[in-house]
C-alpha cells in the first residue's frame, strides 16, 4: 500500500472512473439538445397543424368534418406536453 505501484493503480481506477464520468455529461448534454430539438419540432408541427386547421374550418365552416384530435379540449392538452 505504501509502494508506487499501488499509488499508480489507484491513479488508475481514480482516472478511469474520471474519464467515465465526463463522457456521461457529455453524453447527457448532447441528448438533452437532441430532444430539445425535437421538441421544438414537435411544437412547430402541432401549431401549423392547429393553425391551418383552424383557418380551413374558419374559411369551410360546417362543411369541414370535424377532427376531434384539434378540438379545444384536445389541443389543449398537445401543447401541454
Amino acid at each position: 500500500m505504501t509502494c508506487n505501484e499501488f499509488r499508480l493503480q489507484m491513479e488508475g481506477i481514480v482516472e478511469g472512473f474520471t474519464q467515465i464520468q465526463t463522457d456521461l455529461t457529455y453524453e447527457k448534454n448532447t441528448m438533452k439538445r437532441i430532444w430539445n430539438q425535437r421538441k421544438k419540432q414537435i411544437d412547430k408541427v402541432i401549431n401549423n397543424t392547429i393553425g391551418m386547421y383552424g383557418s380551413i374550418k374558419g374559411i369551410a365552416g360546417t362543411a369541414v368534418q370535424t377532427v376531434k384530435a384539434l378540438e379545444l379540449e384536445n389541443v389543449i392538452n398537445l401543447i401541454e406536453d
